[in-house]
């Protein structure tokens, strides 16, 4: 680094020539909050060399970038995702990313970890180092999820957490998902943190819900942020107490809208707060965009387009101690940048990261190698044997009905709620109710061929035919299947097995859609066009089977 700061402060004074001169854009100043006119913008290397009149840097090799009527602003920073919800790889992810002005992200890999362990979260984060995305890692904390309710494919112990700290390009802890054993004591989740702050590095968190004495303890314990803020009073109540907010714009939650009253209407400093994508689908990608559809948001509900920027640029890179190096369009910088014709909109024309063009009038040009895994991460959907229908039948000795407890879907929610029913019971087997909308569910082990089968119904789906089914099951990753009938049940269930994992619709032992997912049974290994492609198939077969 010593020899870079001696170029930098050499190009600066115009005895090197600049590799790079965006000329004649108007800065998106994060460190003022001020926009400036008539600026060029030197990269040398991949570094930040100089801003203002740059004339002075450029030769014949120079290459230049006319930015007049455009916006030059700092490549936007996704503080908290995980990249298996979008289904791809983090190399197909990274090109989705890129071209709508994502240039840093830093994940959470506690998806694969369920399934492959220690192994998962290092194909990945090495798999991010090979693209032109800077991709960092926060190490996952809670693996499993729920000790004693499921069994995951692996678990993390406090040791394996410690070793992860030391990997290069891993920032943190990732999102403490058990905040009851860190408020009462758990011996793991306090090692894990103990150990993050000994690094100097940070420990995200997850507090959807709780006592204020609750919520005082896990922030004094070090975890010091939420992306699961979804009311306006949570927002202001954690801001108050020192935790930074990061208001989350995923696919299924819309967040944004009620939590950025805190600066709005509440006037909250925002220093300490940023935007986080946390779960996004592919299609969302597709159709809305990354980090920058969040950006947008924001200023949709009101926030000035600087300040919006700011929470997805240099709060981010604060947060996480980055700051220094990333986050701003200031000397010494790493040359992450986009140019934008309309704050507004927010549709990056030419992306900049890590100093080298990676986007062109809205397309990518930046060259990859292609994602690598192991035939062993592709063979995790391990049933002990093909399932039958009788598989799917639930016993009892009452002769006529039986009340159940079930599940009761909320639509547009993750939350559910407990339903009780009362179903027929034909010789001796608990049976479904279309009536009561109430069809059969199944949590299969797809890790130790333990022969495991966890039976249960719901409602609320509307479902009147043939089965879907699923190995994207969070937290644990098991195999679900839900369905109107036991036979499309195995059937939907065997085909995920024999596929390597995925979503499935099935009817009348046939299949409707599939959305391949070998990796892990979480990932494609397809390019975003084809993952959409296959989704939106999905999509229109179950509303083929009845859900809207």
């Amino acid at each position: 680094m010593r020899n870079t700061r001696q170029l930098l402060r050499k190009t600066a004074l115009g005895e090197e020539k600049a590799d790079i001169v965006i000329q004649n854009g108007t800065l998106v100043n994060v460190i003022t909050r001020e926009l400036q006119d008539n600026i060029d913008v030197a990269i040398k290397n991949n570094h930040i060399a100089f801003i203002g009149k740059a004339d002075h840097l450029i030769d014949n090799k120079t290459k230049v970038i006319d930015a007049k009527d455009k916006y030059i602003a700092p490549g936007l920073m996704d503080g908290h995702m995980h990249v298996e919800s979008t289904m791809l790889t983090v190399t197909e992810f990274s090109k989705a990313a890129l071209l709508k002005g994502t240039t840093s992200i830093f994940m959470d890999p506690h998806e694969i970890a369920n399934v492959l362990g220690t192994e998962g979260v290092r194909l990945m984060h090495e798999e991010g180092k090979n693209t032109p995305l800077r991709v960092f890692t926060t190490f996952p904390s809670c693996v499993p999820a729920t000790n004693g309710l499921e069994d995951a494919g692996s678990e993390l112990t406090a040791e394996d957490i410690e070793e992860g700290l030391t990997w290069d390009g891993v920032v943190g802890l990732g999102e403490v998902m058990n905040f009851p054993g860190v408020v009462y004591d758990d011996p793991k989740m306090i090692d894990e943190i103990e150990a993050t702050i000994a690094k100097n590095k940070t420990v995200t968190g997850h507090f959807p819900d709780g006592t204020p004495e609750m919520l005082q303890a896990y922030i004094a314990s070090g975890v010091d942020s939420c992306h699961e803020t979804v009311t306006r009073e949570q927002g202001l109540e954690k801001a108050r107490l020192g935790m930074h907010i990061q208001i989350r714009e995923g696919s299924a939650w819309h967040d944004v809208k009620e939590v950025i009253k805190v600066i709005t209407e509440d006037e909250i400093d925002s220093t300490n707060i940023s935007l986080v994508t946390d779960d996004v689908y592919p299609q969302t990608l597709m159709e809305k965009g990354h980090l920058n559809h969040v950006v947008r948001r924001a200023i949709e509900e009101g926030v000035d387009p600087v300040e919006a920027i700011q929470l997805g640029t240099i709060n981010t890179a604060r947060y996480y101690h980055l700051d220094k190096e990333l986050g701003s369009i200031t000397p010494g910088k790493l040359a992450d940048i986009i140019l934008i014709d309309d704050l507004n909109e927010m549709e990056p024309s030419t992306v900049i990261a890590n100093g080298q063009v990676v986007v062109v009038n809205h397309e990518l040009v930046a060259s990859y190698t292609p994602a690598s895994y192991p035939e062993s991460v592709k063979q995790t959907v391990n049933i002990q044997r093909p399932l039958t229908p009788t598989d799917f039948s639930l016993t009892t000795k009452k002769e006529e009905f039986v009340e159940v407890n079930g599940i009761k879907v909320i639509e547009n929610s993750a939350r559910t709620e407990k339903m009780i029913a009362k179903l027929p019971v034909v010789n001796g087997v608990v049976q479904m109710d279309m009536e009561q909308d109430i069809v059969q569910l199944a949590c299969i082990d797809r890790h130790h061929q333990s022969g495991d089968i966890s039976l249960g119904f719901v409602q609320g789906f509307s479902l009147k035919k043939g089965a879907v089914a699923s190995t994207v099951a969070h937290d644990s990753h098991n195999l679900l299947v839900m369905g109107t009938n036991q036979e499309d049940m195995a059937f939907a269930a065997n085909e995920l097995a024999k596929t390597g994992g995925g979503m499935i619709a099935v009817l009348d032992g046939r299949v409707l859609a599939h959305v391949s997912m070998p990796i892990a049974g979480l990932m494609s290994d397809q390019p975003l066009e084809a993952v959409v492609d296959q989704v939106q198939q999905l999509e229109r077969a179950w509303k083929e089977l009845g859900s809207p």
